[in-house]
């Protein structure tokens, strides 16, 4: 079962920091990671008890060559082709894992848009815009923040395209 807590003071992971630095209102739910799980994503929409097109995943591509944050429904699958359209590039493929958390400073499973080592540029995925809050993770695998869509864009810089797909 996830635990609610709000998080009101400086602590935790970057993701966390940086939203309360910034004065974010949003909610923090950690649940045991079960490393056998075959999704990330999937397995934190369970534990929290919250619908999959609510949790989005945070994906690295490479877009032209330049690192790129996707971030997508876990209950679908990224559109590389229209990630590369969303920021005016010709060919998008996934990063390199490890080229990814050396960026961010995240492990893979728990990569969070926020709190990165080196901001990249974010392109969310338009569906999040139909919920008043998502789940994105908090930055380790277990942990998950949730806040409204609008700001996590001001806060990532996002551009809001539909690089999802079902």
């Amino acid at each position: 079962m996830a635990k609610k807590q709000k998080k009101t003071q400086a602590g935790g992971t970057p993701a966390t920091v940086a939203l309360t630095a910034a004065g974010t209102v949003f909610t923090v739910h950690s649940y045991d990671h079960d490393p056998a799980h075959p999704s990330y994503g999937q397995e934190a929409a369970e534990a929290m008890g919250v619908s999959p097109d609510r949790v989005f995943k945070t994906l690295v591509a490479e877009v032209d060559g330049e690192l790129t944050v996707a971030v997508v429904p876990v209950a679908g699958t990224l559109d590389l082709k229209a990630l590369a359209t969303a920021v005016g590039g010709k060919r998008a493929t996934m990063a390199d894992p490890a080229a990814a958390e050396r960026t961010t400073g995240y492990v893979r499973g728990g990569i969070s848009p926020l709190g990165q080592r080196k901001r990249l540029r974010t392109v969310l995925d338009d569906s999040a815009s139909a919920h008043p809050t998502i789940c994105v993770s908090a930055g380790r695998r277990g942990l998950e923040v949730e806040l409204s869509p609008a700001d996590l864009a001001a806060l990532t810089s996002a551009t809001l395209a539909p690089i999802g797909r079902e």
